[in-house]
């Protein structure tokens, strides 16, 4: 290895070890791609190592750039907070971009109360939410997103986690839809639910959904005839078709007033799906970061969202939520 390098020189590795492209990494760093051509060559000089070889029409990390990605991330990350000041107090000069990945519902129920808290003690700072998917397990290793949200119940090793809930299942139609007169009767109403045709979300691979599993223990199943990527999806399919959603309550009671729907309690017991929160290690004493954290969390713990009574055909029955 030579005996200096430029410490910039660690940004430009992190920007081709996350892309593995000298094209998209010149791209995120502001460069030409001759200029990331040029810097690749010295991290090669500097690292005594190849770091990137071409395999058919990719680039592929060597066994030293792998060993080498996670340290250099965390340093970065180190060297970043050396900017930010130590205290709590001083979160009104941070200029950041959080991003977010979460379900739908997060970003339409919490997303502005979010940004008015954050314009209050980070002013400096934005929240960007990104969409939940499955496809993309690296993101918080990589450095791409902030936090992580959802229901996932495998949990990566290399991250924090912490529950943030239990999420009540509901369901949800539209207004004068015929199922809705049904369920008052407990006799026929279950099934009649599931007689009913019904709008789902596509589930994680491997794993179903915690209605089909409770109605096959009765002995019934449900015609879905539709599968969306999302919850927010399913409510607006319910909302313009006899299509019945089944879907986490919050999100639910958030947008069922402006979108004509009526919430009611599913007329079988289901398991509740967890709601966690997932950040790498590397941010763990940020205090930006935590404040983030906290923030969502008090979010979620407001009173009004645990575990609310479901009003059975009636939207906002229960005072002070809408």
């Amino acid at each position: 290895m030579a005996n200096t390098y430029d410490l910039n020189l660690l940004t430009a590795l992190d920007a081709l070890l996350s892309t593995g492209s000298v094209t998209q990494a010149a791209q995120r760093m502001h460069l030409s791609t001759p200029a990331m051509s040029h810097t690749l060559a010295r991290i090669r000089e500097a690292f005594g190592d190849p770091i990137l070889v071409r395999a058919g029409r990719k680039l592929v990390p060597t066994p030293r750039a792998l060993a080498l990605a996670e340290p250099v991330r965390v340093l970065l990350a180190q060297a970043q907070l050396l900017r930010e000041p130590a205290d709590v107090g001083s979160l009104a000069t941070i200029r950041r971009r959080f991003v977010v990945r979460a379900p739908e519902g997060i970003a339409v129920v919490f997303g502005a109360s979010l940004s008015g808290a954050l314009e209050r003690e980070m002013p400096l700072a934005a929240l960007q939410f990104l969409p939940e998917t499955h496809a993309d397990p690296s993101a918080l290793r990589e450095g791409r997103i902030d936090l992580d949200m959802g229901s996932f119940r495998t949990v990566d090793p290399e991250t924090e986690t912490q529950l943030l809930s239990e999420q009540t299942l509901v369901g949800a139609a539209r207004a004068g839809h015929p199922l809705l007169k049904t369920l008052k009767k407990p006799a026929s109403g279950l099934e009649r639910f599931a007689a009913a045709r019904h709008v789902g979300v596509t589930p994680r691979p491997g794993e179903g959904s915690p209605v089909d599993a409770a109605l096959a223990a009765r002995g019934l199943q449900r015609q879905v005839s539709l599968l969306v990527p999302s919850t927010f999806s399913a409510l607006i399919a319910a909302s313009r078709t006899d299509l019945v959603a089944s879907v986490p309550e919050r999100t639910a009671r958030g947008m069922a007033a402006s979108l004509g729907l009526v919430v009611f309690e599913l007329p079988i017991a289901v398991h509740s799906e967890p709601m966690r929160m997932a950040w790498h290690p590397r941010h763990q004493a940020d205090p930006a970061h935590r404040w983030l954290r906290d923030c969502i969390r008090s979010q979620l713990d407001d009173p009004q969202w645990i575990r609310p009574s479901v009003a059975s055909l009636v939207v906002g029955q229960r005072k002070g939520v809408t």
